[in-house]
């Protein structure tokens, strides 16, 4: 370049000329541009030094050193003089400058996490619900006690602990845990993990769980990669699945878990499990902030600025951190009451006046009332418990109990998979209501379904098989009723629709029940599958045409309506001739009947009046020896 050419200066953006420009950056950009060549040699003959200075504090001796340490010593002493004064003449006298407090990233990640996620339990003594697990005694105990567990399926709903229990029982066991997820996980990252356990078992002789959380989203090749791995003891695997294992994993799986039990069942948490989680997690909550460092500081003694003033003469103030340094003074304001702190004079002053009456006294607004709330919106599931609580934590203590519990029933939503165990189950339920003749009980599933988003044509579909499964005979306007609510269904649509399903719930559920023609057919399919090669009779055969009728079909056939009398055909094969698939109304053969079910009905539906339809000769059929429980 050019003698007279200038460049930007990368900190203040003025024009420098180049070859000044490192002395200006050296004199903190004081110099306006103006150095002259004769200043720039003397700077930098400063700046020799100051980088010979800089040298000296990685050599343990040097003339260097020497020559330096005076000059060194003087500029620091005024400098930190100086900064001092600033300090004392801007800062409040109750405040001590701090500097920024190091966050690493593991930090970051932990504190981002929900509360159900920080308050996992610790230890298995710590472990709430599912007392027949983790009970002494218990089977999958017993197996712990030996040092290992094998691999084993979790079984269970949403926030019931699964994860959890995973968790603690590789850390009693001391091995190696390792987490995936079949939602965003595939064969490649559980061969990383099955090699990387191999060698660790193999050079440290520990083992290594691996938990799979929704193990049930893997398909069947995908379950398949577990096998041999299982087989050979590579591996240990805890699956945890809300499906049914029964449907959704393979056999080969399952019969590589080496317990008897290879599915353990882990239960809806109760309302004294959920209780007692929250009340820990808050116990947790308060003792961390307890455990916090105090925000007001006294202020530095003489003995500190010596030993401060010592250190900077001993060079250590030039050792670079890797944090960058606080250029102010980073000041805390004292704690204030409005923002959930405690003042210890207004506690005491408080707790001299009145006695609390909430359970947590840092959080006033968690009510007996809200805690009840949470418990029952949770409805078994402890994540939801301990979200709904970190929602209230994170409330204003002036909070008014009245629009917070709303706002906790607002966040709620109702938990209902169209294509998991519970879609299935409330049907179920809907159906046996109705079949029971319980019409308020099917009416509440009905309301549970549709509110929860399930297809009406659904529920209308399986009233039209309920229609003629369960009422059939009886009553011959069931069948039209429902195929005509499922093109009501159809045609109109919700939310209206569920007016038309409720009427055909309430006629089905009153209706008389008939099941004649539902088990005549079984009885019947049940014949037709012996041998289903058994020729059509004669007599009942089609002849069409000339050469038929020669070969003896339809010979003999009496057609009912040419006759004033009632008339017969061989219309059975001759193996089922006499069979009667159809039973004649109000027989009773193949009933049971049970005295201590008749019993518990009349109590329970008819008053402790006696059933009508009681013989009065005495129960029929097997009879119960228990005694008749008495109306109270």
């Amino acid at each position: 370049m050019e003698r007279g050419t200038k460049v930007t200066c990368p900190a203040c953006s003025k024009l420098v000329p180049e070859r000044d420009i490192n002395v200006h950056l050296d004199n903190n950009c004081s110099d306006d541009g103006r150095t002259t060549t004769s200043t720039a040699h003397t700077t930098t003959q400063k700046g020799k030094m100051s980088q010979a200075s800089i040298t000296s504090l990685f050599t343990p001796s040097g003339k260097g050193a020497q020559a330096h340490s005076a000059h060194y010593s003087q500029s620091s002493k005024s400098s930190l003089t100086r900064k001092r004064n600033e300090v004392d003449d801007s800062a409040p006298a109750d405040t001590t400058p701090l500097k920024r407090p190091r966050v690493t990233a593991s930090s970051r990640l932990q504190a981002a996490a929900p509360l159900a996620e920080r308050l996992r339990p610790r230890s298995l003594d710590e472990f709430v619900g599912q007392p027949h697990l983790t009970e002494p005694g218990s089977l999958l105990m017993s197996h712990l006690s030996r040092g290992a567990t094998g691999s084993i399926i979790f079984w269970g709903p949403p926030g019931c602990g699964k994860t959890s229990l995973a968790r603690l029982l590789a850390q009693r066991t001391d091995a190696v845990f390792k987490e995936l997820s079949a939602t965003d996980s595939g064969i490649a990252d559980v061969r990383a993990v099955v090699e990387e356990a191999k060698n660790l078992l193999a050079l440290t002789g520990r083992r290594t769980v691996l938990f799979l959380d929704e193990v049930h989203r893997f398909n069947k090749a995908q379950q398949d990669i577990f096998l041999p791995f299982l087989e050979q003891g590579h591996l240990q695997l805890i699956g945890a699945t809300t499906e049914n294992p029964s449907f959704r994993l393979t056999s080969a799986l399952l019969s590589r878990c080496r317990l008897p039990h290879r599915v353990f069942i882990l239960e809806r948490l109760s309302d004294d499990d959920i209780s007692k989680i929250v009340t820990q997690a808050v116990e947790r909550i308060s003792e961390q902030d307890c455990a916090k460092p105090s925000t007001s500081f006294p202020p530095p003694s003489p003995q500190d600025l010596h030993a401060l003033d010592a250190d900077v003469e001993d060079g250590m103030s030039d050792v670079a951190s890797s944090q960058p340094d606080v250029e102010e003074p980073l000041v805390i304001p004292e704690p204030s009451t409005t923002q959930g702190s405690i003042n210890p004079s207004s506690t005491q002053d408080s707790s001299t006046s009145a006695p609390t009456a909430t359970p947590f006294p840092a959080y006033p607004h968690l009510t007996p009332k809200v805690l009840s709330t949470i418990v029952a919106l949770s409805t078994g599931d402890a994540r939801t418990a301990l979200s709904l609580t970190e929602l209230v934590l994170g409330a204003s203590p002036e909070s008014n109990e009245p629009k917070l519990l709303a706002a906790l029933r607002r966040s709620v939503a109702t938990a209902y998979d169209r294509g998991g165990d519970s879609h299935y189950d409330m049907i179920s339920a809907l159906h046996k209501s109705v079949r029971g003749s319980q019409p308020s009980a099917a009416l509440y599933w009905l309301a549970r379904m549709l509110t929860a988003g399930e297809d009406p044509l659904y529920v209308a579909r399986r009233m039209v098989v309920c229609a003629s499964e369960d009422i059939g005979l009886a009553d011959a306007h069931a069948l039209p009723l429902a195929m005509a609510t499922y093109q009501a269904c159809q045609v109109i649509g919700m939310p209206e629709c569920r007016i038309n399903l409720a009427h055909l719930v309430s006629y089905l559920s009153e209706a008389p029940k008939s099941t004649r023609a539902y088990e005549g057919y079984k009885r019947a399919e049940e014949a037709a599958k012996l041998d289903p090669s058994i020729p059509v009779p004669l007599m009942i055969r089609n002849a069409p045409t000339g050469l038929m009728k020669q070969l003896g079909y339809a010979r003999g056939y009496r057609y009912n309506p040419e006759y004033a009398h009632p008339v017969t055909n061989d219309y059975l094969p001759i193996q089922f001739r006499g069979d009667e698939f159809l039973r004649k109304e109000g027989d009773t053969r193949d009933k049971v009947w049970d005295e201590d079910a008749l019993s518990y009905w009349e109590l329970e539906e008819n008053g402790g009046r006696s059933w009508a339809g009681r013989p009065p000769e005495g129960p029929v059929g097997g009879q119960s020896s228990r005694p008749r429980p008495t109306a109270k």
